[in-house]
């Protein structure tokens, strides 16, 4: 007889046996895909970053040395002529063009010399006139003489009187050719001091100080204004013996005017005599302005950056691709999709970037950008630079 009891525990268990088959498939693949998850939830993310190419360059050192702004044409603009200034028509400030009037001297003497050369130098011309013909005459009266050789009433005596005075009236003539002459030098000579009254610009340039008013009187060679040619800027700069074989003409260095406004300048001419004192020589630079704008002013300082020796290759990085930590340079590299530090040595900056002296190659990438919150291993992801990129932070690609 079978024991009710035991059938019931037996059954029951037989049902939990099937069940427990029957969900086994679907318990599995739950708890691989919860598995998954995990794994997925537990790998890091990479970290989207911009990078820059380590860069083998050429770098020359450069030294700052103070130069001023000269104008090639200045000084003072000089009387010619003796006289009254009559009428000033610059003042102080104003620019003038080459042949512009700056002043007009009292020419009334002046004009009226003029006139009488005029008038001695017609009369001499009417005097010369004369004169030729007079000797005309005298030729005409040898001519006949000579005519009457075989007339009974030929005299020898009176030929040899007309050609003496022949060679009188010739003589007379060449006197009055010379006093034509002296008239007309005179004559211009007065036009030359009517021209000279007034006084003009020889070159374009702005009036900086009147050393006369309307009045006063100026003898030759007295100073009338000062002009100022602020077009033709150079910059000139005493620069040490040191530093002058790598000045050759033509060639190009920074300059600076302020701190906000940079601009070139080119080695024009090294003027060949050594102050003993100082050991430097002048040289001569001409200023290269961006869109020929001109704002400088005659002994306006300038800082140039002259070079200090030769070109050399180097190793650079960019600014921003340094770190400091623990008092050490660091520099993150991407190597293998992933960060490694690196420590560096650095030289001096050159522009944007540093000059490395060990801990990178050319070639090597570094991250400028997202480099503070990088740990050694981290996974990194970012867009190559071209192997052009600038050396701004704004040229390289962004993450």
């Amino acid at each position: 007889m079978i024991d009710p009891r035991r059938f019931a525990r037996r059954l029951t268990a037989a049902a939990l046996l099937a069940a427990a088959v029957g969900l086994a498939p679907e318990s599995a693949a739950a708890q691989a895909k919860a598995k998954t998850a995990a794994e997925t939830e537990a790998a890091p993310q990479a970290t989207r970053v911009v990078v820059d190419r380590v860069r083998e360059e050429p770098h020359m050192q450069t030294v700052p040395v103070l130069g001023r702004f000269v104008a090639r044409q200045s000084g003072v603009i000089a009387a010619r002529i003796g006289g009254a200034i009559g009428e000033y028509r610059v003042d102080v400030g104003d620019r003038v063009k080459e042949g512009d009037v700056i002043a007009v001297l009292i020419k009334d003497t002046l004009q009226w010399q003029h006139n009488l050369q005029k008038a001695e130098v017609t009369h001499y011309a009417a005097q010369l006139k004369t004169k030729k013909q007079e000797i005309k005459l005298r030729r005409q009266e040898m001519k006949r003489l000579e005519s009457l050789r075989k007339s009974p009433a030929f005299s020898q005596a009176r030929l040899d009187d007309k050609r003496q005075e022949v060679a009188v009236a010739e003589s007379e003539v060449a006197e009055a050719d010379a006093k034509l002459r002296m008239a007309d030098a005179n004559l211009k000579l007065t036009a030359i001091n009517l021209y000279n009254a007034v006084i003009r610009a020889p070159y374009a340039g702005v009036i900086s100080k009147r050393h006369a008013d309307v009045g006063a009187y100026v003898d030759i060679g007295s100073s009338v204004v000062t002009l100022l040619d602020d077009q033709t800027m150079e910059i000139e700069a005493d620069v040490p013996a040191e530093r002058i074989p790598g000045l050759k003409p033509h060639t190009r260095v920074p300059a600076m005017i302020d701190a906000e406004t940079r601009i070139a300048a080119m080695v024009r001419a090294v003027v060949p005599e050594e102050n003993p004192q100082t050991r430097t020589r002048a040289v001569r630079f001409i200023p290269v302005f961006k869109n020929g704008d001109s704002a400088a002013a005659a002994n306006q300082s300038v800082t140039l950056m002259l070079p200090a020796g030769s070109s050399r290759k180097v190793v650079t990085v960019h600014k921003d691709a340094v770190i400091s930590r623990k008092g050490k340079n660091l520099v993150v590299l991407a190597a293998d999709g992933k960060a490694a530090f690196r420590p560096v040595r650095l030289g001096e900056a050159s522009g944007s970037r540093f000059i490395v002296k060990s801990g990178v190659e050319p070639g090597d990438l570094v991250v400028v950008r997202g480099n503070e919150r990088l740990l050694p291993g981290t996974p990194v992801s970012f867009d190559a630079p071209s192997p052009a990129a600038g050396t701004d932070g704004a040229d390289q690609p962004k993450g």
